[in-house]
């Protein structure tokens, strides 16, 4: 992400774990994880995450962390030359686990060390789309964000960043939630390319049941006025959502009919965004 990295300031986050295998490429999440601990002065701890070894192997644990802690080491005093971030500016202290079930291990350490932010490459799916087991159980389970890298190869300037909300559920977990995505993607935004996408799907689910019921005659003009009227409820709710934010800056608002997880992809792909911003499940 080159020099974007170094501009990053969200100030939410304090305590931040970057997640490692100890062998791969992991530059990118690396970067993003020394510079928010920089820009923040905030704690940055390194979990090596690995496989346990045959029991016929254990006698080589204790060299096989170290190799792990030592390919580490190389790789972060690269980036710390590349972004010219010492030792001191942002200390990192690297941690080895061996567990069959690196997710549970790693959510065990965030819950035991008060961690605010998961830092960690996305795990590389032969078809680049998507997510493999241990990042979608992640994005599931964790109780704190999770941030997925992957390289984007813009100048800072050309990084489009979006968030996804949805303003009907008002609850007040929910409208928080929705509050701080948009406060973290404004941030990101305002660091890259200045325009924020908001994304916000709506849709009327029993059009289709009401239509075609054979039990049920709905007058057309009454489903279509049932159908605007949702459109219309939808809207008003993501209008004073984001009149409560206040929603400094450029924006551009996509609107859209659909499920979440049909529509949202398509416009990722169609605005060409580096970066998506979204609450999960969890």
């Amino acid at each position: 992400m080159g020099n974007f990295v170094k501009d990053i300031n969200m100030e939410h986050f304090h305590n931040i774990l970057f997640i490692s295998n100890g062998i791969a490429d992991e530059t990118e999440a690396l970067k993003q994880s020394l510079s928010l601990a920089h820009n923040n002065k905030a704690r940055l701890k390194a979990l090596i995450v690995s496989p346990e070894l045959p029991i016929k192997m254990a006698d080589y644990k204790d060299s096989y962390e170290t190799f792990l802690k030592s390919q580490l080491h190389k790789s972060i005093q690269v980036v710390r030359k590349e972004l010219k971030i010492s030792d001191a500016d942002a200390p990192l202290q690297i941690e080895v686990i061996s567990d069959d079930n690196p997710a549970d291990s790693i959510i065990r350490n965030v819950m035991r060390c008060d961690h605010d932010l998961i830092i960690k490459d996305a795990e590389v799916k032969e078809d680049s789309k998507g997510f493999k087991a241990i990042d979608m159980e992640l994005l599931r389970k964790s109780p704190c964000p999770v941030w997925l890298c992957r390289p984007i190869k813009h100048h800072q300037n050309d990084i489009s960043v979006a968030v996804a909300i949805d303003p009907e559920n008002m609850v007040s977990e929910s409208s928080d939630l929705s509050l701080r995505l948009l406060e973290i993607s404004r941030s990101l935004a305002d660091k890259s390319s200045r325009e924020l996408h908001v994304i916000s799907c709506w849709d009327f689910a029993l059009e289709d049941s009401l239509r075609f019921a054979p039990w049920i005659d709905v007058d057309d003009d009454e489903l279509q006025r049932n159908v605007k009227e949702a459109r219309t409820l939808h809207f008003r709710a993501l209008e004073s959502l984001l009149s409560k934010f206040g929603v400094p800056g450029k924006m551009q608002l996509h609107h859209v009919r659909g499920r979440a997880d049909q529509i949202i992809p398509k416009i990722i792909e169609d605005n060409k965004i580096d970066i998506l911003v979204m609450g999960t499940v969890a």
